[in-house]
C-alpha cells in the first residue's frame, strides 16, 4: 500500500498539472512558430490551410436542370441515377425538354 497521504497525492497532482500546462504551452508555441515559418516560406493563405471539404461538396451537390419531362404527369428527370418508370425502357428522345 502507498505511504503517501491523500494531501500529498493532491499536491503531486497539482504539481504535475502545472508541469503539463507549462510543457503544452511550450510545445504549442514551438508548433505555432513552425507553422508561421512555413506560411511565410510558401506564401500560404488562410484558405490554403483551413479549407474544408464543404466548398468542394457544395459544387458537387448543385442542382442539375432536368433533361426529360413526362408529357402526361409533367414529372421531370435529370438523366442521372435510376430512371423513373415513365421513361424506363423507352426511347428517351421523345421526352427531351
Amino acid at each position: 500500500m502507498s505511504t503517501h497521504s491523500y494531501k500529498e497525492l493532491l499536491a503531486q497532482r497539482e504539481a504535475l498539472e502545472q508541469q503539463i500546462a507549462a510543457a503544452r504551452k511550450a510545445e504549442v508555441a514551438d508548433a505555432v512558430k513552425k507553422i508561421k515559418d512555413l506560411v511565410e516560406a510558401f506564401g500560404l493563405t488562410q484558405d490554403d490551410i483551413f479549407s474544408t471539404g464543404k466548398q468542394k461538396q457544395k459544387s458537387e451537390t448543385r442542382s442539375v436542370p432536368p433533361k426529360y419531362r413526362d408529357p402526361v404527369t409533367g414529372q421531370t428527370w435529370t438523366g442521372r441515377g435510376k430512371p423513373p418508370t415513365w421513361i424506363k425502357d423507352q426511347d428517351r428522345s421523345q421526352f427531351e425538354i
